[in-house]
């Protein structure tokens, strides 16, 4: 009697891919990323708020940020390992979020009676396009006033007359504007979401959360806000 030989034994994904795979997985990698991307957005938005103080303290902040880690990294390399970890969690947030909708998609074929869920907020309903649309300022604000190939007066190393020659011209402050309010209504959204997908929500903290979230988006978006309306006004010259 001839005995089949038995088939080969599923080789069994990494812990890693799995959770990444699971929806709750991808819930956390964007609840997660979303959080770290907000701590950066406080921190560069208080430095931000140094142009006040003129253009040499200005100045002087930018090129501080180039000599962090110092002696033991090198000149701006704090900087880049920066951008490669923020590029990395906006990429894992923007993959997680289409994957999740459409998931959500495909579990509900049929729409919503009035084309919107039921109960969703002004946030909620623009969470989708309005990421995209921070997504692609980012690329904007990069060759904007980081590598000045976007900027019609672009000085190496003089981050205040840059800033300040930027938001002289009224359609880039448009271009402006628009995406740091979609930031604020996307961290008045997320910072919820991101608390309840990481067990941080609790009834008895609901509401101290949601006025977290709201102070959080408020402040940063009227921080971001602030130095545009300042040149603009002549606070800034």
């Amino acid at each position: 009697m001839v005995v089949a030989p038995a088939p080969p034994a599923a080789r069994k994904r990494p812990a890693v891919l799995e959770f990444w795979r699971s929806t709750i997985g991808k819930k956390a990698v964007m609840a997660v990323t979303g959080l770290l991307m907000v701590a950066f957005l406080l921190a560069h938005m208080v430095g931000n708020l140094k142009i006040f103080f003129g253009p040499g303290e200005f100045d002087a902040y930018s090129a501080w940020l180039r000599t962090i880690g110092a002696p033991v990294l090198h000149h701006e390399w704090y900087l880049w390992i920066q951008r490669t970890g923020l590029l990395i969690a906006l990429v894992l947030h923007i993959v997680a979020a289409a994957q999740l909708s459409r998931r959500d998609r495909r579990a509900r074929p049929v729409r919503y009676v009035h084309g919107r869920r039921p109960k969703a907020t002004f946030a909620t309903r623009t969470m989708r396009w309005g990421g995209v649309i921070i997504a692609f300022y980012v690329v904007w604000h990069v060759l904007d006033l980081t590598v000045g190939a976007v900027h019609q007066d672009f000085v190496p190393h003089h981050p205040y007359h840059n800033v300040v020659a930027n938001f002289q011209v009224w359609w880039i402050n448009l271009i402006y504007f628009v995406p740091v309010i979609l930031v604020g209504l996307h961290i008045n959204h997320g910072f919820f979401s991101a608390a309840q997908t990481l067990g941080v929500n609790r009834p008895a903290r609901r509401r101290a959360l949601k006025i977290t979230g709201s102070t959080l988006a408020f402040v940063i978006t009227a921080g971001f806000l602030l130095v545009p309306i300042a040149v603009m006004t002549g606070m800034v010259e």
